[in-house]
């Protein structure tokens, strides 16, 4: 990988609802390795702004539970999924309390925008949603 351009290209994209976007965030974001236990998230969230939860593999869905915690714990800021996220796994993550999802300028040339905005309208892929009707 690496910059695209002299401007210094974009080394990540970010996946939300509406399609992809630069990272447009500037500041202090948390950190959160994906074995990290419930027990051990920040419970204080003064100042944080973001927090990034890894995703370290496809089949990893303990970062799922993870932004869960922090949802509950209270965290209002922007959550983040960062890494080995696929666009099967994005309506889930936004259920699970993401806003957002991370993925390298690799995964999104591999698995461009359309891929992850015909499953972007997650609300509709609910099934209690569908239920409801």
């Amino acid at each position: 990988g690496g910059p695209r351009d002299r401007r210094g290209g974009r080394m990540s994209v970010i996946v939300r609802d509406d399609g992809f976007h630069d990272d447009d965030f500037a500041g202090q974001a948390v950190e959160i390795a994906s074995d990290t236990k419930p027990g051990d998230l920040p419970t204080d969230f003064a100042g944080v702004t973001l927090i990034r939860v890894a995703f370290p593999a496809f089949s990893d869905g303990r970062g799922l539970s993870l932004a869960r915690h922090l949802r509950g714990a209270g965290f209002q800021g922007r959550l983040r999924a960062k890494g080995h996220v696929i666009p099967d796994q994005y309506a889930m993550a936004r259920r699970c309390g993401f806003d957002e999802v991370e993925i390298s300028d690799e995964q999104a040339a591999r698995q461009p925008e359309a891929d992850w905005m015909f499953r972007a309208d997650w609300r509709a892929h609910d099934y209690q949603a569908r239920m409801r009707g």
